[in-house]
């Protein structure tokens, strides 16, 4: 009978001790360079910011459009939209959530120094109607403006006021601080080095984690993360490189996590300046010439990279788009072939018959083997006479020199996938004809530009009827594909490596979301 008594009290005891601290240890290849959610697009950092801070709506596991701190909304009008807020949300410093918050988040997003305006383009005015409900007018109709919220994160006007951080900078208290709604919040931040999240107990939300903390710790060398993961010293990776797949996969108590991507990764030219800043050809830029971008194109043999530097893992592309993308169209998505003659002749016709030399920029830490796939078409380009002087640098250098305001790259490598998941995304930030104050051409690094082009992009933009969007993008994406604007390479798949038993939900647009992790 006592023994009986002895095992019931140890199950109670059990039962009611409370349950081992679930931390998440993880890593990728270079750290989130910025808290602030204003202070870029890229896939990562708005990934990582998006576990602090929420839109008004946001991507459910599927990507499906959820309500988030709206609840929803209605179209008033074809330029006016209503957004009743959730109520009784807090920031993580205990402040409400209202709709002077809203105000206050569209006036910083669209300010100088805002990476994230071009989002917001279509966006007139933010208007509060009451402390809960407020109503985001539009330049024209918008088929797009649900999509671009999901971008969009909302932030403290008291918090941000109060550090001194009410204009978007890439120095200030938002850079390495934080204060959202979101699921977590910031405990500790050194940057380069260690980030930690902790559980928001405020959320609004129900937790399907179950995490006590996330610890980021970012690493430039893959193998010193491989071996973090195989030592048990890390629970999950971010980014792996294509031939260290096998070695996980053979190991006992290790998982490959691998789907399909959005990204395209592309190649671009300097194609508006009259003269190369990287080459010993003056007075030219061989670039602005079709032929020539032609030569390079059939130059690369694209089935070889996506065969020795991704084994396997990516599908070459013919389109700047990805299937998934509004707009997508399997029968543009064709590449040139692959005609090293063809490429000579082509460069003699243009007036190099000797080739000529370029340089050229590539991170080497941002997508999967990016060095590793420019220095194949490095190459590739000598064999048919040019000579590339390839510059990898990380990513953060890498941006800081192509991207506005800089532009100085004559020849680059990059990926691209729309915020929006729409065509449209690609065509006016990367294809439109660069104009600053409307937000188009935002990301337009060749210069690249084309009326005709600009016409189709500028009717999509209203077009409400999605038949007729449809034939738009396509039409449109046909034009920068003929133009050979840029050079499609490949679809990289997203190749992320686990502890076995760590649950996670691995998104096609690359993001990475706390909120849905489970630990052993």
């Amino acid at each position: 009978m006592r023994g009986w008594l002895w095992a019931a009290a140890l199950l109670l005891a059990l039962a009611a001790a409370p349950s081992p601290a679930a931390t998440l240890r993880w890593a990728a290849r270079h750290d989130v360079r910025s808290l602030d959610p204003y202070a870029g697009l890229e896939t990562f950092l708005t990934s990582f910011d998006a576990n602090i801070y929420e839109p008004l709506v946001r991507r459910g596991r599927d990507l499906a459009i959820e309500p988030a701190l709206a609840v929803s909304w209605q179209q008033v009008t074809p330029e006016t939209w209503r957004f009743r807020l959730r109520e009784h949300v807090r920031f993580q410093d205990g402040a409400p959530f209202t709709a002077d918050d809203v105000t206050f988040s569209f006036a910083r997003a669209v300010a100088p120094g805002s990476r994230i305006a071009e989002l917001l383009a279509a966006v007139k005015a933010v208007r509060k109607l009451d402390d809960h409900t407020v109503e985001i007018v539009t330049a024209g109709p918008d088929p797009l403006l649900l999509d671009a919220l999901t971008r969009w994160d909302m932030m403290s006007r008291a918090w941000c006021e109060a550090h001194d951080a009410a204009a978007p900078d890439d120095r200030s208290y938002a850079a390495d601080h934080a204060n959202g709604t979101g699921p977590f919040m910031l405990r500790e931040r050194e940057p380069g080095v260690r980030t930690v999240l902790v559980p928001n107990p405020r959320w609004w939300d129900r937790p399907e984690h179950n995490l006590d903390a996330a610890v980021f710790t970012p690493d430039a060398d893959p193998q010193a993360l491989l071996h973090g993961l195989t030592s048990g010293a890390l629970d999950m990776i971010y980014s792996v490189p294509p031939e260290d797949l096998d070695r996980i996969a053979r190991t006992p108590g290790l998982a490959v996590v691998e789907g399909p991507e959005l990204r395209t990764i592309f190649l671009g030219f300097d194609e508006w300046r009259p003269e190369l800043l990287e080459s010993g050809v003056k007075g030219r830029n061989p670039f602005k010439d079709r032929r020539v971008r032609e030569a390079v194109y059939r130059a690369i043999d694209e089935r070889a990279i996506v065969d020795k530097v991704m084994r396997g893992h990516a599908t070459p592309a013919g389109l700047m788009v990805a299937p998934g993308i509004n707009g997508f169209d399997p029968a543009l998505d064709t590449r040139l072939a692959y005609d090293p003659a063809e490429a000579r002749r082509l460069l003699a016709a243009a007036g190099y018959p000797d080739g000529f030399d370029t340089g050229m920029d590539c991170p080497n830490d941002r997508y999967v083997n990016d060095e590793a796939i420019c220095e194949e078409i490095v190459a590739m380009l000598a064999r048919i006479g040019i000579k590339v002087a390839l510059e990898a640098r990380p990513r953060g250098d890498f941006f800081a020199k192509i991207l506005p305001p800089m532009l100085k790259t004559s020849f680059f490598l990059l990926g691209w996938s729309s915020a929006t998941y729409d065509a449209q995304g690609v065509l006016v930030n990367l294809a439109a004809t660069r104009d600053p104050a409307a937000h188009r051409g935002d990301f337009n690094i060749a210069g690249y530009s084309n009326p005709a082009l600009d016409a189709f992009i500028a009717r999509a933009q209203v077009e409400m009827d999605p038949k007729e969007r449809q034939r738009l993008l396509r039409r449109g994406l046909a034009m920068v594909r003929d133009d050979i604007a840029y050079i499609p390479l490949h679809r990289q798949n997203l190749l992320w490596a686990t502890r076995a038993g760590v649950r996670l939900v691995q998104r096609a647009d690359g993001s990475f979301p706390l909120r849905y992790v489970r630990m052993p």
